[in-house]
Order: C-alpha cells, then sequence, then structure tokens
C-alpha cells in the first residue's frame, strides 16, 4: 500500500469520522419519543487513533437516533489509564483502552495496585490492534523469534510498551536477555536508521497496520518482519489473555510482499457495569448490525472479524447488554 495513501486516508478518515460524531445530528421524525440519553466515550489524544475510533463508534450509534434516540460524542483524553479511572469516578460513559490496562485495572495490578481491583469495569467489545513488529534486513535471513538470539536486538527505551511486549516474548520462548548479544534502548526515530546501516540486527516497533512508519522503513532498505508464532505464541497467549494473534498480510507495505505472524494488544471498549444495559445493547448493534459500513470507516479497521471482537483481548466480563446482543449472534 502506498505510504501517501496510508496517510492521507487516516488523516481523511479521522477528520470525517471525528466532524460526524461531535456534529450535530438529525433531528427525530415527528411523533417519536425522545430519550435524552448521551453517551461519552473517552479515547486518546486527537491525533492518537483511539480518536478516530471512537468517533467511529459514535457515528455508527447517531445515524439511528431517530429509532433509538440516543446520541454518542467524543472525548479527547490523556489514553488508557486516565480514561479508566474517568470512568471509575463517573466522569465517562464508555472509553476505549489498550487490553492490558484492562487487565491491570480489573485484576488491580500494575498501576492499579494501590486503588485495588475495578470490580464494575466491563468489556462491550475489541477493536483493532497494535502488533507487535520486529523488522530485520532482509539479507540477514532472520525469519522466526527464535533466529534472534545472540543478535542485537533494539526494544526500545526502558519503561516503553515495546520493551514490555518484547520481554513478555522473550519470557514465552524460554529466552533471556544474555541470550542476546545486545538489548539496545534506541528511540523510534533513531532505530531503523541504525538497522538500515547495520549497527543493529532487528528493531521492535509496536502499532496498528496499515501504518506509514512500517512503509517508510521499508523504503529506506531493504527489511522483512520477523514471524512471532509457534508454540511460544500459544504459550504467551494463554498466560497473559489480553494479546492475541495477528497477522500482518503479504503485500500490505510496497517491498513487504511476505505476510507476517504475531501478536499485539487490541483496543478495547470498556463501560462501568451500572451503564444500562439497553443503552450499551443498543450501542453494540449499532456498531455490529453495520458492520462493513464500520469497517470502512478507517484503514485499521479493514481487517476487524466480528465474531473475534466478541472475545478476543478482553479481561473484563462482557457487559450484560453487549452480551445479550452476542448471544443473539450465537457469538459466545
Amino acid at each position: 500500500m502506498n505510504k501517501t495513501v496510508v496517510a492521507v486516508a487516516a488523516i481523511l478518515t479521522a477528520g470525517a469520522v471525528a466532524a460526524w460524531a461531535l456534529g450535530s445530528v438529525r433531528e427525530r421524525s415527528a411523533g417519536a419519543q425522545p430519550r435524552e440519553d448521551t453517551l461519552v466515550i473517552g479515547t486518546g489524544v486527537v491525533t492518537g487513533l483511539y480518536f478516530p475510533a471512537g468517533g467511529a463508534i459514535c457515528r455508527m450509534l447517531n445515524q439511528g437516533r431517530d429509532v433509538h434516540g440516543l446520541r454518542c460524542s467524543v472525548e479527547a483524553t490523556a489514553g488508557s489509564v486516565a480514561n479508566i479511572n474517568a470512568l471509575r469516578g463517573g466522569e465517562l460513559d464508555l472509553a476505549i483502552v489498550q487490553s492490558d490496562w484492562q487487565s491491570f485495572a480489573v485484576n488491580g495490578s500494575g498501576s492499579f495496585k494501590s486503588v485495588g481491583a475495578y470490580e464494575d469495569l466491563r468489556a462491550l467489545f475489541s477493536l483493532h490492534s497494535e502488533a507487535f513488529n520486529i523488522l530485520v534486513r532482509r539479507d540477514a535471513k532472520l525469519g522466526q523469534f527464535t533466529d534472534l538470539k545472540g543478535k542485537r536486538v533494539n526494544v526500545g527505551p526502558q519503561g516503553s510498551g515495546q520493551r514490555a511486549m518484547f520481554e513478555d516474548a522473550m519470557a514465552a520462548y524460554d529466552l533471556a536477555p544474555k541470550d542476546f548479544a545486545q538489548l539496545p534502548d534506541l528511540r523510534a526515530g533513531e532505530q531503523i536508521k541504525a538497522l538500515c546501516e547495520r549497527k543493529i540486527d532487528a528493531a521492535v516497533i509496536v502499532l496498528a497496520h496499515p501504518n506509514g512508519a512500517i512503509q517508510d522503513a521499508a523504503a529506506a532498505c531493504d527489511l522483512a518482519l520477523v514471524d512471532v508464532a509457534g508454540p511460544g505464541l500459544d504459550r504467551l497467549i494463554a498466560e497473559r489473555p489480553y494479546y492475541a494473534p495477528v497477522l500482518v498480510p503479504g503485500g500490505l507495505y510496497d517491498r513487504l510482499p511476505q505476510e507476517a505472524r504475531t501478536f499485539g494488544l487490541k483496543a478495547t471498549v470498556v463501560a462501568s457495569e451500572q451503564l444500562d444495559d439497553e443503552l450499551v445493547y443498543q450501542l453494540v448493534r449499532a456498531v455490529f448490525d453495520n458492520f462493513e459500513q464500520f469497517r470502512n470507516l478507517h484503514p485499521a479497521f479493514a481487517a476487524l472479524d466480528a465474531r473475534a471482537m466478541a472475545g478476543e483481548g478482553n479481561s473484563a466480563r462482557l457487559h450484560p447488554g453487549a452480551e445479550r446482543y452476542f448471544r443473539e449472534k450465537d457469538w459466545l
């Protein structure tokens, strides 16, 4: 896929979807009984993917307002942790959060250890994957994750998400830091140059596909994506169910013709159990009854699978309103 097309499509889609979600909606038809319910969904920064994802969800709900009387609006936020805290405080109705943070909140671990488990947190459905990608030079012939043993792998700065995911993968494949020649902490803007100049052998990048950053990297020198698959991946997902398998199709990017199997975190839609069941049912129905339209609202949604979205990446129990819809579809 041409990098200009990827970038422009994402920008135009984000703007159009957000404008629809935040703008006015059609008036109800005469004689209908109005409801004043407005659902506010917390997303992320306006330049990220969570903001247009929230806009896409709101668009689907808002276009049926004449029928159900519901309205949805998008709120830009600082991201997953802020969204969970705002849900817990009753400041948001819905939120998009990364699947690992959903798990930490449900279990009262990580950053949520001091406040305890968020027992009322409920999942509605998951969205796109934020994939764990390992780029290598094609002439290095490093096809599998275990081929990286003894190599120089840039895993990113301490405390970064990409480093945490690499450490999880390393443990699942029974590897340790001593098994690698180096594990540098170059930042994103430095690692592709270092890879092309043969200063490192592999670079870890975590992002949703399609993405212009991968296209730019492939244009810089002859690269390939490493497979992260097999028993190690099965073990990783079994131990950490907030991860899910990801397939990067061959030909998605210029100069990357081969498909690659890997894993990733999911963007997930969550709410409090206290949110009215009927409101949640109508929102989930609005998305999945118009699923092809929803998938066309952003390039990152193109690979979404409706049935998988009912379960993948979710650690919290399903909200009763979402569960009702998915049982009607026989997806559970």
